[in-house]
């Protein structure tokens, strides 16, 4: 079993969470279902980009790579190269 880190979009809120999970799907609801602080302003979440690591840490690492970008341009061209593939 892997760790995945992904991104989600709430077009209500109009903003890019990133994050990381073992189960993306059980994720998703979660931050529909507003248990997370952040997207519990909106409930209308919807995965945009994920993509797998082998441990734990690895995930980690990469969200936290993702994140210090500090860019919605990046997450917008992350999301696009992927869907390109």
């Amino acid at each position: 079993m892997g760790f995945y880190v992904y991104i989600v979009y709430s077009a209500k809120l109009d903003r890019y969470y990133v994050g990381y999970t073992e189960d993306v799907g059980v994720r998703l609801s979660q931050h529909n279902d507003g248990i997370s602080e952040f997207t519990s302003k909106a409930n209308d979440w919807l995965l945009n980009y994920s993509e797998m690591h082998a441990t734990r840490d690895a995930a980690r690492k990469r969200e936290l790579e993702i994140k210090k970008k500090k860019s919605r341009k990046y997450l917008e061209w992350l999301i696009s190269s992927a869907s390109n593939d």
